[in-house]
């Protein structure tokens, strides 16, 4: 029986006939070719064992689940054998080649969902669709989209690697010849900090996923647009949290100090913050550190509103005007056993 309406009509399963030829042909437009070989021939093309190529695929977040059929491109075929080229001209073990893959694969895989969802949202926004028949529509556009959304990928990486370069420059240009890494300590002196949204559960209870989206998606923008103009980084964001970083700690405080402010404007989340300065590592797109784990204790104590530091970040700041520390009660904090946080404040400056 045939379907009289259109949505119904192009919601195919993947294993109908029309389904593999709308598939087949979006994947071919996307990968910019057929995928025309097997397992056996990359080993051929590339002079590379199965060990390797399938290491490659698993840690790209890609397994290898049909090693006999004809599964990879031509461009597959190239990445593997520059990504070979790679690791040995810079003689780099299984850990760091492993590192450098997962890297990409990590990324691409969130960054993907990311942009296909904004149009889905945008789509269903703007031509009042329900959730299925909008990512029907940016499904037929995504291959139209593919170039242009790649250009701007690695036109903001290489703005993110030499920002990222510069700002290593700059802190340890002056070591070169020195010996001055101390194997006991993490390696980067940063400031770093959480800012958590106040009751997140019980403000989210009952939200659809449209509300929920919009809500969480107002905060992040709100948090990285703050974390940013104060000169910070965004490391990640973790639902309800982001978690950020600077390269001084008076940078930490006007960061922390712009996420608790209340806004001007808009329905009001409100957030609290706990930051410290102090040494971490970082790795893997994270940082990782005693450093961390107090500025999220301190973050968990923290009043709605209000930014928590410890008393050595409080003495670093103690040293400007701008700012006004409150010492506050000893609390038992798991983990950690007793602190003394302190409570960050603007300075009043009164005509």
């Amino acid at each position: 029986m045939t379907s009289d309406t259109s949505t119904e009509s192009d919601a195919q399963p993947a294993d109908a006939p029309g389904g593999l030829d709308i598939a087949g042909r979006i994947d071919e437009e996307i990968l910019g070719g057929p995928r025309r070989y097997t397992l056996d021939d990359l080993v051929v093309g590339t002079g590379l064992s199965h060990e390797f190529i399938e290491s490659y695929w698993r840690w790209m977040g890609l397994p290898v689940t049909h090693p006999t059929e004809p599964w990879f491109t031509e461009s597959d075929m190239d990445a593997l054998r520059e990504v070979a080229e790679l690791s040995e001209d810079e003689h780099l073990d299984e850990q760091a080649l492993r590192t450098l893959i997962r890297s990409v694969g990590h990324t691409t895989d969130r960054l993907a969902l990311w942009q296909v969802e904004a149009f889905v949202e945008h789509v269903a926004r703007d031509h009042h669709l329900d959730d299925v028949s909008a990512r029907l529509a940016v499904i037929d556009r995504v291959p139209e989209l593919a170039d242009r959304l790649a250009r701007q990928l690695e036109h903001a990486w290489r703005r993110q690697l030499a920002a990222l370069t510069g700002r290593l420059a700059t802190e340890f240009g002056g070591a070169r010849g020195e010996n001055v890494t101390d194997e006991h300590q993490l390696p980067l002196r940063r400031a770093v900090g959480f800012a958590d949204i106040v009751s997140f559960t019980k403000r989210t209870a009952g939200l659809g996923s449209e509300e929920l989206s919009e809500f969480v998606q107002h905060f992040e923008t709100r948090a990285r647009d703050v974390v940013t103009e104060a000169g910070g980084r965004v490391v990640k964001t973790i639902g309800d949290a982001v978690l950020f970083i600077a390269d001084d700690v008076q940078t930490g405080a006007e960061v922390a100090l712009g996420l608790a402010a209340k806004p001007s404007a808009g329905e009001e989340i409100p957030v609290r913050v706990g930051f410290v300065w102090g040494r971490v590592l970082s790795r893997f797109g994270d940082v990782f550190g005693p450093s961390v784990n107090l500025a999220s204790r301190l973050t968990e104590i923290a009043e709605p509103s209000s930014v928590l530091v410890d008393p050595p970040t409080a003495a670093l700041l103690a040293t400007s005007s701008r700012y006004a520390l409150t010492q506050q009660p000893e609390q038992e904090v798991q983990g950690l056993g007793a602190i003394r946080p302190v409570r960050l404040q603007r300075a009043y400056t009164g005509a």
